[in-house]
């Protein structure tokens, strides 16, 4: 059974291989928090922060200096960030390829309540045979199935309610060890055998106490956001967590059907929250991390921006004359 937050990958490896974003664990990691602090503020621009800047950024998050340079570091050694220095000072920003990665991986997060709900019955199943000496690629591409939206049923065959994409059927023309097959197909309700309904390959109960846990941790933030009360590191602090929370949903609840969910769903009621936060509060963030980054600048940073949601789904292609930006 596919247990919420069991995911090692926060985005797919969409761009260069050089590019190794961190891996998700339960909780927040300092490498993931920076990850989304540089997304939330420079990743339509390209623009460069201060490291003095991102570290004092991640202290107002609880993550101590030492552990804010290690991950800077550690980023900057997969190719996720890169660096730029002035005598004793360096700057950092997004590498193209994995802005683009974050780019791609920030639409499928924020569309996928989006989808049409309508469903046809039919499920398609991916069943493979791998080496088991090779447990390195079986357990790459349990990450990659998990990330296009399937369950594990049984051990080698998984399952979605939904097609199979362009995107899923390009990664999976990629498996070139042991074999894999895929069928689109009906269950057959036989009562005389023993079954399993395929949607028991997700813990509907645990990602459903996951959703209520998600509305009743961050509602309460609201009415304050309305009223102009949050000031610029909590607003800060707030829009990287609640990012960092809500992109999980993505692999919990792969646009599993509304006729299949027990009563009362709770997957648009989060979304609801989810914006409501990330954007009300994306003016007040931006001013804040300006400021930071200036009190660490020889001059006034440009290309501070906080995109909302809106601009995220609208996605960022690369332009070398501004490393990467909005269409």
């Amino acid at each position: 059974m596919f247990r919420p937050f069991d995911i090692e990958e926060i985005f797919p490896d969409v761009a260069a291989e050089s590019v190794r974003l961190p891996r998700r664990r339960t909780g927040n990691s300092p490498q993931g928090l920076t990850v989304t602090l540089m997304a939330d503020y420079t990743l339509r621009t390209g623009a460069w922060l201060p490291s003095a800047a991102i570290v004092a950024l991640l202290g107002e998050s609880g993550v101590s200096a030492a552990n804010a340079r290690t991950a800077i570091s550690r980023l900057a050694r997969r190719g996720v960030l890169e660096c730029k220095r002035h005598g004793r000072y360096s700057s950092y920003r997004l590498t193209p390829a994995s802005a683009t990665s974050l780019s791609v991986g920030g639409h499928c997060i924020l569309t996928f309540p989006e989808v049409a709900e309508a469903w046809d019955g039919v499920w398609t199943l991916i069943a493979f045979s791998m080496p088991q000496d090779h447990g390195t690629r079986r357990k790459a591409l349990r990450t990659q199935l998990r990330w296009l939206g399937y369950a594990p049923l049984y051990d080698a065959l998984w399952v979605s309610p939904r097609d199979l994409t362009p995107q899923a059927r390009a990664e999976l023309a990629k498996v070139d060890l042991g074999a894999l097959t895929v069928f689109r197909a009906r269950q057959l309700e036989i009562d005389a055998i023993t079954r399993r309904d395929p949607l028991s390959a997700w813990d509907i109960t645990t990602i459903a106490r996951q959703y209520e846990a998600f509305i009743r941790c961050w509602s309460p933030l609201l009415p304050r956001i309305q009223a102009g009360e949050v000031g610029g590191a909590e607003a800060v602090r707030a829009r990287t967590n609640v990012m960092d929370t809500y992109r999980r949903f993505r692999f919990l609840d792969p646009l599993l059907p509304l006729r299949l969910m027990p009563p009362g769903w709770l997957r648009y009621r989060a979304r609801e929250v989810f914006v409501a936060i990330y954007d009300g509060l994306a003016t007040v963030a931006e001013e804040h991390v300006r400021a930071v980054a200036s009190a660490f600048s020889q001059a006034p940073p440009t290309g501070i921006e906080a995109h909302t949601t809106a601009e995220l789904i609208a996605g960022v292609r690369h332009d070398p004359r501004r490393h990467h930006q909005v269409p």
